[in-house]
């Protein structure tokens, strides 16, 4: 059974009608075309789908769109404001926290989450707050140090 669903969407309310246990990742990506959120295991191990809903880090691929009426939704497209990108996607830039860049978007949110939580978290939060994301190039060290460039413990 299709719903119509009516979130905010990186500033801009929109409305979906799909199959109410759809995914918000495969909404996200099939009818709105945000192509930053990344199918990966679609079974919320991953970390590639990562998105804000109301300033939360979660994982798109557990959400089902009949749950994100009225919501926040917002991903690594939403963090690019008058053409600028946010500080944390300038500091991944600057640290080469991307190789393959398939997990980058993912890691950024997840990172996001925590940095609006905690402004300034130590290395362990930082650790705790991306250990659900995972990058098969190995980058983990640079990801860290961008995270901690922006917010944490600066070295």
């Amino acid at each position: 059974m299709d719903v119509s669903v009516t979130f905010t969407l990186n500033g801009k309310q929109v409305t979906v009608k799909a199959p109410a246990a759809k995914s918000l990742l495969r909404a996200l990506r099939e009818d709105l075309n945000i192509t930053s959120v990344k199918p990966g295991c679609e079974a919320g191990e991953c970390g590639a789908c990562t998105v804000l809903m109301d300033g939360k880090a979660v994982t798109s691929c557990l959400i089902m769109i009949s749950q994100v009426e009225g919501h926040q939704i917002v991903t690594a497209e939403g963090l690019i404001k008058d053409g600028q990108m946010d500080p944390l996607q300038q500091a991944f830039i600057e640290e080469g926290a991307s190789q393959c860049g398939y997990c980058t978007p993912g890691f950024i949110m997840s990172a996001k989450g925590l940095l609006i939580e905690k402004p300034n978290p130590n290395e362990n939060e930082i650790l705790d707050a991306i250990s659900g994301n995972i990058c098969r190039c190995g980058a983990y060290p640079r990801i860290v140090n961008a995270i901690k460039k922006v917010g944490g413990e600066q070295e």
